[in-house]
């Protein structure tokens, strides 16, 4: 931990002062400042995350030496991943006391990376050390985000997850990272999947630890993001790209938060000059470059500028600006509903801001406050109080420029597209209203370990909103959440939803990291009312670790499912990992040699009709048709495909296939992969229900053979499947 900080709380740019000063030597000094937060920031970071990606590396590959039983058949990997998870912590426990007897601080640093990294890589990797699979294995939603690693993983150009031809409609930059992985590694994508999952959540909850060091005390910073981390494990990382973001998102509206609010520094900016012409002592210039106050109880005074003593240190503020811009664009070429999500609550963020600083200016112009400002060394704040809110909207404006030119790397090639496309209204991306939709989430009402801990933060979040930045910060987030809740559900009178049910992640690392920040405090003050007992400070840490490992090692039997299903689907190699016999999905590899034999062309040069998408899972095969609606580019046409692939199935010849298939607005396929099915092959495709739950309802259409019974056409029977390739 660094010296001088205050005991409550620091911000990424302390308060300074300044000397009187010249407008370009303040703009020199704020721009060198700025330059220096930037890349100290960003140094710490990238060897940070270096050493997240050692240890998750080399934790993986330990496991992997191993011929582990099936975690669905034994309880052999749940007993080594506690024995891991308490060696995370005993890391964590200690880089927490170096910080706190002020000793070895880059020793504690290194500690608190490795536990956080390995606390991740344990949790997730040694459940799934017997598997090539990540959770979910190839099931589900996590078929589509296989087949986008997998397409990725061919290319590096920016190529939709499904269709030929049209650029990515979902956000790439987790599966182009993972991808470039990949290659470096010499994997195909699908099994590249799970350690790449692993590592990137890793190294997000070490970079969240880096941005907490400059936003709060270090070792406060350890214990909340060791809490947010436990909390993003349980309950985000099935989605793993999208956890990435979740685990970033607390410390990221902090900082948010402190680039936005600055009431000291933009009523100093605004202070009248006196009648004599010169500067009252705390006037103009006379505050610092940054006004993150190193104290709770200043966040929302209207404060007094500060006396002239020194020269600027800090930024202005910019340097948050420009971390929060960042962690927006880079969301949003994550994952696109925490991105507006975010971004709805920085937003919300500058409108709270800017009504809170006119409200102060109109109460410092007061008469009476006026009368009393004549008479000390404080100035009051000249110009109509509205102008108080243009400082927090114009940083508000240069976040949201910041995070669009990172955004426009992933999404300009869509949006051009857009431009020049009709797409259809039949759009179903956020058709889906599960029962967890339909209601507010309120984990603080929950009688378990996380309940009491959200509720902690919840009596946290209440009591400090008026004096910490902090609880302002992750209140307002919370607040966002619920407004996107309620928003979502009202949605619904106009068909469509707001995806709301994918929130609960997010909600509940913002609650745990109040929780954790209410536990010191509350520990803190009852310390003080109880006359400080000698050994209260040993039982509260010991109730924490106690409550801290309770959690952790249930963390398994929470993700039982997802992790079952890893072992019970068949891998790209056709085996299961519980040794039980594999699904047709085994027969996959000589689909694919047939193909390349038939077709004479790269994978990426063919496109295949077929029902069973996850063989586009494993091989980087352009698909005529997605797994379903939901999940299907807009630019795709995914209803006119689907009404195209049954008028072909209605055709009484193969010479009126082929030619309904040149004519088709489409690439047409090169090959069709079927089910047999008596004298007919056979898709089972999916349609958009709706507002029914599921969302989803299954049908088949059946091609005739006969259709397929001519030259054009290579039939070959492999397993259960039939390939039929089109020559042309």
């Amino acid at each position: 931990m660094r010296g001088g900080h205050s005991e409550d709380e620091r911000s990424d740019s302390l308060s300074a002062t300044t000397q009187p000063q010249t407008a370009p030597s303040r703009e020199g000094s704020r721009i060198a400042a700025l330059a220096r937060q930037v890349g100290a920031g960003v140094g710490e970071g990238v060897v940070a995350a270096g050493m997240a990606g050692v240890v998750a590396a080399v934790g993986l590959f330990a496991f992997s030496l191993v011929e582990w039983p099936a975690f669905n058949s034994s309880n052999v990997t749940r007993a080594l991943t506690t024995v891991g998870q308490v060696g995370a912590a005993v890391l964590v426990v200690a880089a927490v006391w170096l910080l706190r007897v002020r000793r070895w601080p880059w020793v504690a640093k290194v500690l608190s990376w490795v536990g956080i990294s390995a606390f991740v890589t344990v949790t997730l990797g040694m459940p799934l050390a017997a598997t090539k699979l990540y959770l979910f294995g190839v099931s589900v939603d996590q078929e589509f985000r296989t087949e986008y690693l997998t397409r990725l993983t061919d290319s590096a150009a920016l190529r939709d997850m499904t269709y030929a031809d049209v650029p990515p409609f979902y956000p790439a930059g987790w599966f182009w990272v993972g991808g470039r992985v990949a290659n470096v590694l010499g994997m195909d994508g699908w099994e590249a999947f799970k350690p790449y999952a692993i590592g990137s959540l890793a190294v997000a909850a070490v970079l969240a630890l880096v941005l907490w060091t400059r936003l709060i005390r270090a070792d406060w910073a350890v214990a909340v993001t060791a809490a947010t981390t436990a909390v993003t494990v349980t309950y985000a990382s099935p989605e793993a790209y999208s956890a990435v973001i979740v685990v970033l998102l607390p410390p990221a509206l902090v900082l948010a938060w402190g680039a936005l609010y600055r009431p000291v520094e933009d009523a100093a900016r605004a202070t009248a000059v006196r009648a004599d012409g010169t500067n009252p002592p705390n006037g103009p210039g006379a505050v610092g470059a940054d006004q993150v106050e190193t104290d709770d109880r200043a966040a929302t005074a209207t404060a007094p500028a500060a006396p002239v003593t020194r020269a600027p240190r800090t930024a202005g503020g910019w340097g948050a600006v420009v971390g929060a811009g960042l962690f927006l664009g880079v969301a949003a070429t994550f994952y696109t509903l925490h991105f507006l999500v975010a971004a709805f609550a920085i937003a919300l963020m500058g409108l709270v801001a800017a009504v809170a600083e006119v409200y102060q200016r109109r109460a410092a112009q007061h008469p009476r406050a006026a009368r009393r400002a004549a008479t000390s060394p404080t100035a009051v704040p000249s110009g109509p109080a509205w102008r108080a809110a243009v400082p927090p909207l114009v940083r508000l404006a240069a976040i949201a420029v910041i995070s669009g030119l990172v955004a426009s790397v992933v999404w300009l090639p869509y949006l051009l597209e857009s431009l020049t496309t009709t797409t259809p209204s039949s759009g179903t991306a956020l058709h889906y209203l599960p029962e967890s939709g339909a209601e507010l989430p309120l984990p603080m009402t929950e009688f378990t370990l996380l309940g009491g801990l959200c509720l902690i933060g919840t009596v946290w979040l209440v009591v400090r909103a008026g004096s910490s930045r902090r609880a302002q910060a992750l209140g307002i987030g919370v607040v966002a959440i619920y407004l996107w809740s309620l928003l979502s559900m009202l949605a619904t009178a106009a068909g469509t939803t707001l995806l709301s049910f994918r929130l609960e992640a997010p909600l509940l690392v913002l609650l745990a990291a109040a929780g954790a920040f209410g536990f010191v405090e509350g520990a803190r003050a009852a310390y003080q009312a109880f006359n400080e007992p000698a050994r209260f400070r040993v039982a509260v840490v010991a109730l924490a670790i106690v409550g801290a490992l309770a959690f952790v090692q249930d963390i398994p039997h929470v993700l039982t499912p997802e992790i079952t299903t890893a072992y019970t689907d068949t891998d790209g190699d056709g085996n299961r990992a519980d040794k039980r016999p594999p699904s047709a999905v085994s027969y996959y590899d000589e689909i694919d040699a047939a193909l390349l034999a038939q077709t004479g062309r790269p994978r990426d040069e063919s496109v295949v009709l077929t029902a069973d998408t996850s063989f586009l899972s494993f091989y980087p095969y352009w698909g005529f048709q997605a797994l379903t609606s939901h999940y299907a580019n807009p630019l795709a046409h995914f209803a006119g495909r689907a009404a195209t692939i049954k008028d072909w199935s209605k055709l009484d010849s193969p010479a009126k296939l082929l030619e309904a298939m040149d004519k088709s607005p489409w690439r047409a396929p090169d090959a069709f992969l079927f089910r047999r099915g008596g004298d007919a092959y056979t898709l089972r495709l999916a349609e958009d229900v709706y507002p029914n739950d599921p969302n989803v309802k299954r049908y088949s259409v059946s091609f005739p053979k006969e259709l397929f019974e001519d030259p054009a056409f290579t039939t070959t029977d492999i397993g259960p499947f039939t390939l039929i390739t089109v020559r042309r």
